[in-house]
C-alpha cells in the first residue's frame, strides 16, 4: 500500500489543553479508519491537521505529492436557493481552476517553450482529477447517488442534504475522504445507504463517529486518541474492545510493578545508606529517573458512572394499554389501528425513519397527545421520567449544576445524599465545567446534562427519545449497562442499532402505511426478518423525487428480456470499438507537438477523449450489470 499521509512526532495544544503529544500516524491507500475518543479529546482538531487547516506545534506532517483530500463536515450547511447540480459541482473547484489555467496558458500564441513543462504538469493533474469534462463527472455522480439535480437545496430534508454533501466530496475523486460525524441525526435507512457508499469508495477513508454499528461494518482499523497519543487497533469495533481491554490490563500490571519498585527504592534512600559512595551513585540517578517518569505518567480518564433513581413504588403490572389508535397530520396517516399492551419491566425499542411518527407515538402513549381515534389507558402508580421533555425545557442561560441540582448543593441518588459536583463528575463534568452555562456546551455535553437531570428523578417508567445523539462511546456503554439493569419499564426511540441490540427486549417498527409491528429482540433480530422501514424523509415532493429515480431493472432471478439480451450481445463489439477510438485519440494527445496546436483544437481533442473514456466506462459497467443478471438467472 502507498502511504498517503504521515504524522511524525506531532504535538498540538490549545493553552493548557494538550490535544496531541508526540503522536504518530500513517494512513495508507484503501484503508478505512475510524478515529475515536471522548468528547473534547481532539478528534476534529486532528482532522484539521490532516487538511492543513491547523499547523502542528511540533513535528511534521508529510503528504503524498498531488494527494487530493475531501471533507464531509459534521455540520450541514443551511438550505439555499442553489440547485443540487451546482452544489455538487462545487466539489470540482480545483479541477475547474486547473482546466482554466491550462486554457489560459495554451491560448497564448506566443507561448514559450518553458511553459510546456507547466502544461504537462497541469494536464497530468487534470487527468488524475477525472478528465476535462467536468459536467460529465457531475452528472455521473448525481446519477450514482440518485439525486434530484434541479431541486433547490432548501427543498431537501436533512438526510438528502447529507447525500448532496457526500456527492460534493466524492465528485473530485479524492485520495482521502474525511467524514466528521457523518451519521449524526440520520435515520437508519440513510445510515445504511451511507455505509454502502463509503464501502464502494475506492480511496482511503478516515471517519469520526460514535455510531458503533457504522464502525463495526466499515472500519479496517481504529485510531484512538488516548491521553494525547494516537493508538492503532486493527479490525472493527469488537476487535478494538477486546484488544483495548487486554492492553489496559497490561498497562495496569506494568504500573503496579513500577510503583512497587519505586517504593522499594524510596525506602532504600530513606534508610540512610551512604548514597554518595561511588557504588551507589548509579542507583541514586536511577531513582531520580524513576521519579521523573512517574511524575509524567498520565492516568487513564475515569469511566463515567451512571445511576438511575428508581422509584420505591412498583407500578401496576399493566403499564400502558393502547387500543385501535389511528392518527395523522395533513391527510397523511402516521398510525392506523395500532394496539399495544406494555407490561411492567419490558424494555421496548421504537424503530423508524425520520418523519414516520415515532415521537408522536410516544406522546400518544404517555397521554400528552390525544389520537384521532382509539384509546390509551395508563397503569397505576406510574412515575414517568421523559428525556425529550427535558430537552425541550433546557434553559441554556443556567449552569450545568443549577439545572441538574435545581439550586441545591446536594441531591439524593439511590437513597444516598451526594454533592452535586461529585454527581456531575460521574457524568464526566469537571468542577469547572459543572459551573459553565449550558449555552457554551457541545451537543454531546448537553445530552449528558439532560441524562444527569433525568436520572435524578424518581421513576418506574423511563421514556427516552433519541438519547444517544452526540454521546461518546464510553458514555454510551455506561448508559447501556445501566439501562439493562433498570428494573422499571423502558420505552426508547433510537437510530443507534448497537444501542437497540444491547438494551431492548422487543421492538416496535414502522413498516409503512401507518402499520407498526412488534418483534422480539433488538434491531438485528428485526433485520433478520428482511422487512423494510417506512420512508417519510424524502428529498422533495413526489414529482421531484421521481426525476431522480432510475427505471427499475428486471429481477435478477428472471431471464433477460429479448431487448436486453440483444443489448448484451451488442456490447462486446461496442466496447472494442470504443477502446480503439480511445487509443487512437490518446496517441494524438501524447504526441510531442500536440500542445503547439491552436487552443480550440487542443480543447476539442481533449474533450473528445474525455467523452470517449466516459462512454467506454459506461459500456463496460452496463455489460457487467447485464452479464451478472444472466449468471444469476442461470443459477436460480
Amino acid at each position: 500500500m502507498t502511504a498517503l499521509i504521515r504524522l511524525d512526532d506531532v504535538s498540538l495544544a490549545f493553552g493548557d489543553q494538550v490535544v496531541l503529544k508526540h503522536a504518530n500516524l500513517q494512513i495508507e491507500s484503501g484503508e478505512r479508519l475510524c478515529l475515536i475518543g471522548r468528547n473534547g479529546a481532539g478528534k476534529s482538531s486532528t482532522l484539521k491537521l490532516l487538511t492543513g487547516e491547523l499547523e502542528p506545534d511540533e513535528g511534521k506532517i508529510a503528504t503524498c505529492p498531488g494527494m487530493n483530500i475531501a471533507m464531509l463536515d459534521q455540520i450541514l450547511a443551511e438550505g439555499s436557493e442553489q440547485e443540487v447540480w451546482h452544489v455538487v459541482a462545487e466539489g470540482m473547484r480545483e479541477q475547474i481552476a486547473r482546466i482554466e489555467a491550462f486554457r489560459k496558458i495554451s491560448a497564448n500564441p506566443k507561448m514559450q517553450k518553458t511553459k510546456l513543462r507547466e502544461l504537462e504538469i497541469l494536464e497530468s493533474a487534470i487527468e488524475a482529477g477525472g478528465g476535462w469534462s467536468v459536467s460529465v463527472q457531475v452528472d455521473a455522480m448525481i446519477t450514482q447517488l440518485e439525486l434530484p439535480s434541479r431541486t433547490k437545496m432548501n427543498e431537501l430534508s436533512g438526510g438528502w442534504r447529507r447525500r448532496v454533501a457526500l456527492a460534493q466530496a466524492l465528485v473530485g475523486k479524492p485520495d482521502l475522504l474525511l467524514l466528521d460525524e457523518p451519521t449524526n441525526h440520520l435515520d437508519i435507512s440513510t445510515i445504511e445507504w451511507l455505509e454502502e457508499e463509503v464501502r464502494r469508495f475506492d480511496g482511503a477513508v478516515l471517519f469520526v463517529t460514535h455510531d458503533r454499528g457504522f464502525v463495526e461494518r466499515l472500519a479496517s482499523r481504529i485510531i484512538e486518541i488516548d491521553r494525547g497519543h494516537l493508538r492503532s487497533w486493527p479490525g472493527g469495533y469488537r476487535d478494538y474492545l477486546r484488544q483495548k481491554s487486554k492492553a489496559d490490563r497490561e498497562e495496569d500490571r506494568r504500573n503496579t510493578l513500577f510503583d512497587k519498585k519505586l517504593a522499594e527504592e524510596e525506602a532504600w534512600i530513606r534508610r540512610g545508606i551512604k548514597a554518595r559512595e561511588s557504588r551507589n551513585e548509579g542507583r541514586v540517578r536511577a531513582l531520580k529517573a524513576m521519579r521523573e517518569e512517574r511524575s509524567e505518567r498520565i492516568k487513564r480518564v475515569r469511566s463515567p458512572r451512571i445511576y438511575v433513581n428508581e422509584s420505591d413504588q412498583i407500578s401496576g403490572k399493566k403499564v400502558i394499554e393502547a387500543r385501535n389508535i389511528s392518527h395523522g397530520y395533513g391527510g397523511e396517516t402516521l398510525l392506523k389501528d395500532f394496539s399495544l399492551r406494555v407490561t411492567r419491566g419490558e424494555r421496548i425499542g421504537i424503530i423508524g425513519n425520520n418523519g414516520v411518527g415515532k415521537s408522536t407515538l410516544l406522546r400518544i402513549l404517555l397521554g400528552e397527545l390525544k389520537p384521532d381515534s382509539g384509546s390509551v389507558k395508563l397503569g397505576t402508580h406510574l412515575e414517568v421520567a421523559y428525556f425529550d421533555q427535558l430537552r425541550r425545557e433546557l434553559d441554556t442561560t443556567k449552569t450545568v449544576a443549577d439545572i441538574v441540582g435545581e439550586g441545591r448543593d446536594y441531591i439524593h441518588i439511590q437513597g444516598k445524599k451526594k454533592h452535586i459536583i461529585g454527581y456531575l463528575t460521574d457524568f464526566l463534568f469537571s468542577a469547572k465545567r459543572a459551573m459553565t452555562r449550558v449555552a457554551a456546551l457541545s451537543g454531546g455535553e448537553r445530552n449528558r446534562v439532560i441524562l444527569a437531570k433525568l436520572f435524578t428523578q424518581s421513576s418506574n417508567l423511563l421514556v427516552l427519545d433519541e438519547p444517544t445523539n452526540d454521546l461518546d462511546v464510553e458514555t454510551l456503554e455506561a448508559l447501556e449497562t445501566r439501562l439493562s439493569q433498570y428494573s422499571g419499564t423502558l420505552l426508547a426511540v433510537s437510530h443507534d442499532r448497537y444501542f437497540l441490540d444491547k438494551v431492548v427486549t422487543s421492538t416496535l417498527v414502522f413498516e409503512g402505511n401507518g402499520t407498526i409491528k412488534r418483534y422480539a429482540g433488538g434491531y438485528s433480530d428485526w433485520e433478520r426478518h428482511l422487512h423494510r422501514l417506512a420512508v417519510a424523509d424524502e428529498s422533495v415532493s413526489k414529482q421531484n423525487a421521481k426525476k431522480s429515480e432510475k427505471p427499475p431493472m428486471p429481477s435478477s432471478s428472471k431471464k433477460l428480456s429479448y431487448k436486453l439480451q440483444r443489448e448484451l450481445e451488442a456490447l462486446p463489439a461496442q466496447i472494442k470499438l470504443l477502446e480503439c477510438n480511445v487509443s487512437a485519440v490518446q496517441m494524438e494527445v501524447d504526441a510531442d507537438d500536440f500542445y503547439l496546436q491552436s487552443y480550440e483544437r487542443v480543447r476539442d481533442k481533449l474533450e473528445k477523449l474525455s467523452q470517449l473514456q466516459y462512454q467506454l466506462e459506461t459500456a463496460v459497467e452496463r455489460w457487467a450489470e447485464l452479464e451478472g443478471q444472466t449468471q444469476a438467472s442461470r443459477g436460480s
